[in-house]
């Protein structure tokens, strides 16, 4: 997979994050977003790109100096191919670069995120202000995510 990219998206990307995203939002893995909302957060995120298609994206929200994980999605055809890592590497140091102390993310796959360095913990150890897309989920307010850390410092 040589000529795969790693990059931060531009504006005529949104429409494919859009329909990577909806793809897991459609099985209640992740939260659905619209092509408006991509747009308005585009500078969150980073895209995976071969051959011209998205094969993976996540993106970075920041909270002070806690940031988290949202919107991690890779192409089925593209699993356990190291996307996802690569993705989350990205992300990692996005974060330390902006100088966030913690980085988090929640999760239905809690395994993926302890290999490369997460630790399981209480969701009651974040601010509320975190949980404003909460009220989007279908599972609210009986959330079955899993909350995962990474100490950056």
């Amino acid at each position: 997979m040589s000529d795969q990219m790693i990059r931060k998206p531009s504006l005529r990307d949104a429409p494919g994050i859009q329909k990577l995203i909806q793809h897991y939002a459609e099985r209640q893995f992740l939260l659905p977003r619209t092509v408006s909302q991509i747009v308005e957060s585009l500078r969150d995120f980073v895209i995976c790109e071969q051959d011209g298609e998205i094969i993976g994206c996540s993106a970075l929200h920041l909270w002070s100096d806690l940031a988290e994980i949202r919107s991690l999605a890779v192409a089925e055809h593209y699993w356990r191919r190291g996307v996802g890592t690569i993705l989350i590497q990205a992300c990692i140091r996005e974060a330390k670069e902006l100088g966030a102390k913690t980085l988090f993310v929640l999760t239905y796959q809690p395994e993926f995120f302890e290999r490369l360095g997460f630790k399981r913990v209480g969701k009651d150890r974040f601010p509320h202000k975190i949980w404003v897309d909460c009220a989007n989920c279908p599972h609210f307010p009986n959330c079955t995510e899993i909350a995962l850390v990474l100490e950056l410092e």
